[in-house]
C-alpha cells in the first residue's frame, strides 16, 4: 500500500507569507489575475492584494500589463507559457557580447512590465572602472534609458493610462499632468532619435543610452517588449555621444530582433 502524508496548515503560518504563496499558485493556475480577483480569493482588501502583487512583480514572480492584469513572471521556469525567457536571453547574449566588445562598455537586455523594467542579462565591460552586471535589477521605466525607449513605442492613450490609472496610483508611479506632458515630450524626442538617455536618474555617477528591440512586424503600432542599454561611468559619458556608439546599439537591437523572430520567440505576456 502506498503511504502518503497529509500536509496541514501549520499553526504558526504567517498570514502575509501564506497570502503571497496563494497568489503564486493563482498565477500558475490562470492566464491572468486582476486585483479584485486576488482580493476575493484571499479575503482581503484590494489595496492589500495590490501590495502583495506589486511585491511579486518586484521579485519577478508576476508581470503587469497595460490592462492591469497580472500574469506569471520570469521567475517561473515554465518557458512554454511565459515566452521562454531563458531562450530569449540565450539568443540575445551573443549580440550583447558583440556590442560590449565593440564599444568597451557594459550592455544590458531589459524587459518592461507596466511602469517598471527588469534587467534580464548583462555583458560586462572588461575595463577596470566599469558598470557591473545589472541582472535582476528593477528600475522605473520612465527613468531608465531602456525603459524610456520601450515606452516611446506605446500609443499616447496607452501611455497616459499607464501613468494616470489606478494601478499607477497604487504603485506610486502616478504622474500629474505637467509631469506626464514632460514625459510625452521626452518620448517624442526618443522616437525621433531612436535612443534614450539616462544621466544619473537611477544611480549617481552612471549614464546610460538605450534603444528598443523592434517588435515583430515593426512600425509605430507595434510596442517593444525588450530593450538594450549601454551603461557607462559618467567620466566616460562622452562615448555615448559618438555616432558609432549609437549605430552599434541600434544594430545590436536589430540583430536580437532578427534572431528572436527566426526562433519564434514572442512577447511573454
Amino acid at each position: 500500500m502506498q503511504k502518503f502524508q497529509i500536509v496541514k496548515k501549520p499553526a504558526y503560518a504567517i498570514e502575509s507569507v501564506d497570502n503571497a504563496l496563494q497568489l503564486i499558485l493563482m498565477l500558475q493556475e490562470r492566464d491572468s489575475v486582476r486585483v479584485h480577483e486576488a482580493a476575493e480569493r484571499l479575503g482581503v482588501a484590494q489595496s492589500t492584494a495590490h501590495r502583495l502583487l506589486a511585491t511579486l512583480v518586484y521579485r519577478g514572480f508576476a508581470l503587469q500589463d497595460e490592462g492591469r492584469r497580472y500574469t506569471a513572471g520570469p521567475a517561473f521556469s515554465d518557458d512554454s507559457r511565459h515566452g521562454r525567457l531563458q531562450d530569449v536571453v540565450a539568443r540575445a547574449l551573443p549580440h550583447l557580447d558583440e556590442l560590449t566588445a565593440a564599444v568597451g562598455e557594459t550592455s544590458n537586455l531589459v524587459t518592461r512590465f507596466g511602469t517598471s523594467v527588469r534587467f534580464l542579462a548583462s555583458a560586462e565591460s572588461r575595463q577596470i572602472l566599469r558598470v557591473g552586471d545589472r541582472t535582476g535589477s528593477v528600475l522605473p521605466a520612465r527613468l531608465s534609458s531602456g525603459g524610456k525607449a520601450m515606452l516611446a513605442t506605446l500609443d499616447p492613450a496607452t501611455l497616459r493610462q499607464l501613468f494616470t490609472g489606478r494601478g499607477a496610483q497604487m504603485s506610486g508611479e502616478q504622474l500629474g499632468e505637467e509631469a506626464l506632458r514632460a514625459l510625452e515630450a521626452e518620448l517624442a524626442a526618443v522616437r525621433e532619435s531612436g535612443v534614450a538617455i539616462n544621466r544619473g536618474l537611477t544611480e549617481p555617477g552612471l549614464v546610460a543610452m538605450g534603444a528598443a528591440v523592434p517588435a515583430p512586424g515593426g512600425g509605430s503600432s507595434h510596442r517593444a517588449w525588450l530593450g538594450v542599454s549601454l551603461s557607462v561611468p559618467d567620466s566616460r559619458a562622452g562615448a555615448l555621444d559618438e555616432p558609432e556608439t549609437r549605430e552599434a546599439l541600434l544594430a545590436c537591437c536589430s540583430s536580437i530582433a532578427a534572431s528572436l523572430d527566426a526562433a519564434g520567440l514572442t512577447e511573454p505576456r
